[in-house]
């Protein structure tokens, strides 16, 4: 999958890293100027609905897992692959101080007619409910206007918004 930008915190020395490798998957789904987005309250942002793919599943299994626990999509399809997001950033669990994540990237659709604009109920984790994560249909460009607005001016933004905001002008750029 084509390499859409390769980001490296700062304060991320690659020389002397014990690096954790970890995979996700995200869902890019659009329905005219709306996309799906996943808003958490702790953050106070927008990001792309997504995570981690488990050992021995498909980047492909791993989304549509993914897109249903947050989402509660229905009748997902996968339509085409977007690209890869590459970062190095600070990481503090499993043995590891710097974190490379390799977000992979998919244009879907969900069957809109179906539940409320195409979702279920969702099955979040216990942080994403103690984060106040919650599925929302958004006009792209509000979103980033938001995501802009919370880089710029909240000290508490979450590490991921850099990636989040990028990722939805790539989308607008190339899909709108």
């Amino acid at each position: 999958m084509r390499l859409l930008k390769s980001t490296q915190d700062p304060a991320v020395n690659l020389l002397t890293a014990r690096v954790f490798y970890r995979r996700a998957a995200r869902a890019i789904v659009l329905l005219g100027d709306d996309i799906l987005l996943l808003y958490t309250q702790k953050y106070h942002d927008y990001s792309l609905p997504g995570g981690g793919i488990d050992d021995g599943e498909s980047l492909e299994a791993g989304l549509i897992r993914e897109l249903q626990e947050e989402t509660g999509a229905l009748a997902i399809q996968i339509l085409a692959p977007f690209g890869r997001y590459e970062e190095f950033r600070p990481w503090y669990r499993e043995g590891a101080n710097v974190v490379h994540m390799e977000s992979f990237c998919y244009v879907c659709r969900i069957d809109t007619t179906l539940g409320q604009r195409g979702l279920g109920e969702t099955r979040l984790e216990a942080h994403e409910i103690k984060n106040g994560m919650r599925p929302k249909w958004l006009n792209i460009h509000k979103a980033i206007a938001h995501n802009e607005k919370v880089q710029r001016n909240n000290p508490q933004k979450g590490q991921s918004i850099e990636r989040e905001t990028f990722l939805l002008k790539q989308i607008v750029l190339e899909c709108l």
